[in-house]
């Protein structure tokens, strides 16, 4: 479904990918761990055409990935992406914000999109919430919310950007387990986390970055029980250490 293939990419003189290649199968859950500025967030940026890439190429369904075409908008409708920040609108209700996509770009009666909305907002537990503004909710349910307004433009595939690190520590297992509900059923995502135990029990594949490059990928008992590369048995023991400090 996606292929990335020796892809470089610089903000100014600072390289921040130094030939990055993957493929991602269709039903495919593939979780990205690394560092700060290894370049995880800037991939998925590249792979939605969000930020341009130097070299190399990002096919999406077979199609090239080029920010600067207009097909780029295209390509967008198939694949969803979920932010740090849930970039809401705050002037609109939680139906409305779902809503919006399917009204405005992919033409879909104002009718069926409540409809579709409404169901969504049950599926990840906020159907009480339909008529709350952004303000009204918890960083969770504002998160839940924004994966839902992805799913309304029925993607092929979701990239989450690590979806849990604005979030207060009670409310990231509820946004963690709508994620687990979506690999149930087949969606394929890509996952910037540094939640580990998501990523042992979800991910198909694993890949740690560091300085730009897959150092190591495999299944996530390979790399997160026995890692191969002593930087990746650094990285685990720092995020291990922290997630076990009261």
């Amino acid at each position: 479904m996606i292929e990335i293939s020796n892809v470089h990419k610089r903000f100014g003189a600072e390289e921040v990918l130094k030939g990055i290649s993957m493929t991602i199968s269709e039903g495919e859950v593939v979780c990205l761990i690394g560092p700060s500025g290894s370049g995880k967030s800037t991939i998925l940026r590249c792979i939605n055409g969000l930020e341009t890439y130097d070299s190399g190429q990002i096919k999406l369904l077979g199609e090239l990935v080029e920010a600067h075409k207009s097909s780029i908008n295209r390509l967008r409708q198939k694949i969803g992406m979920v932010f740090q920040r849930f970039n809401l609108f705050p002037h609109r209700t939680v139906l409305e914000n779902v809503m919006e996509g399917p009204i405005y770009v992919n033409n879909v009666p104002k009718a069926d999109a409540r409809e579709r909305a409404s169901a969504l907002l049950h599926q990840v537990g906020l159907k009480d919430k339909l008529q709350c503004f952004p303000a009204q909710l918890s960083g969770g349910q504002q998160q839940r919310v924004a994966i839902a307004r992805s799913l309304a433009m029925e993607p092929r595939a979701i990239l989450f950007d690590e979806p849990t690190s604005a979030l207060d520590p009670e409310r990231v297992g509820e946004v963690l387990q709508v994620m687990r509900n979506l690999a149930t059923k087949g969606m394929t995502m890509i996952v910037v986390t540094h939640e580990m135990q998501f990523a042992r029990e979800v991910a198909d594949r694993v890949c740690f970055l560091y300085d730009g490059k897959i150092l190591e990928e495999g299944p996530p008992s390979q790399v997160l029980g026995n890692p191969r590369e002593e930087r990746t048995r650094e990285f685990l023991k720092r995020v291990l250490q922290k997630s076990d400090r009261p």
